[in-house]
């Protein structure tokens, strides 16, 4: 069935090709040509174009593993589960929750970016590497904060790099990225142990109460939910979670 499927398009694309001949309609010629260059800056101009475009193309990837975001849809996540609200909220609220979080917490790492590489970049007083570096100083620094000595001293051993840092500055991205990652994966488990003691005494209450009362066959899970819903409201739970989100940043 596929066979002939495949049969039936080609012939009417070679019906249609044939018919276009037969009026005398022109075929278009499409050809790619590549040229030389005698101005060096146009194979600098290409070269940054390609170069920004793989930058653009890793963003997401970049997104995740040297901002806030890691920990934040950790939290949520954890959250979440912890209601037992299965997809409430849907997933697709939380990633944009995280997103837009992390653009706050980041603002200003952000906007020290711009001023000192991306802006001087722009109006040409400096070069490209320079930017490059001066970009990564307070990105570095963020994640710097944010991250624990036994995590770098784990990646440092790994890497079997002969010469110890002397400074913070003498650490390579190599290092600080995945010690970074590791300690953000360990803060958002904690915070997420955290969130499920409230919620699991209300289980625990719940399910020690429907025993007593002899109901054994009703989910109490069903119960507990509309309580966790209420104290959640009660103690206003999401700008709890959102004001240690962030103070934990800062």
């Amino acid at each position: 069935m596929k066979k002939a499927k495949i049969g039936i398009f080609l012939a009417i694309v070679l019906t249609f090709i044939s018919t276009s001949l037969s009026f005398g309609q022109q075929v278009p010629n499409i050809s790619l040509q590549i040229s030389g260059t005698n101005d060096p800056k146009n194979l600098s101009s290409t070269i940054e174009i390609i170069l920004l475009l793989t930058v653009l193309s890793l963003l997401p990837t970049i997104i995740i593993m040297m901002t806030s975001f890691t920990r934040v849809i950790i939290v949520l996540s954890f959250l979440r589960n912890a209601l037992a609200t299965q997809q409430n909220p849907p997933t697709q609220v939380l990633i944009g929750l995280a997103i837009f979080l992390t653009f706050f917490i980041m603002a200003p790492v952000g906007s020290e970016i711009y001023e000192n590489s991306l802006k001087p970049y722009f109006d040409e007083k400096i070069t490209q590497e320079e930017a490059f570096d001066t970009a990564m100083i307070p990105l570095r620094n963020f994640m710097f904060k944010q991250t624990r000595e036994s995590d770098i001293s784990l990646f440092l051993e790994l890497s079997k790099t002969e010469t110890k840092p002397q400074s913070l500055e003498d650490i390579p991205n190599r290092v600080l990225i995945p010690a970074f990652l590791i300690s953000e994966l360990k803060t958002g488990f904690q915070i997420g142990f955290i969130l499920f003691i409230p919620f699991i005494i209300i289980d625990m209450v719940v399910a020690s109460t429907l025993m007593s009362m002899g109901m054994i066959m009703l989910p109490p899970a069903m119960i507990s939910l509309p309580f966790k819903i209420l104290l959640f409201i009660l103690i206003d739970g999401w700008n709890l979670i959102v004001r240690s989100i962030v103070v934990g940043f800062k």
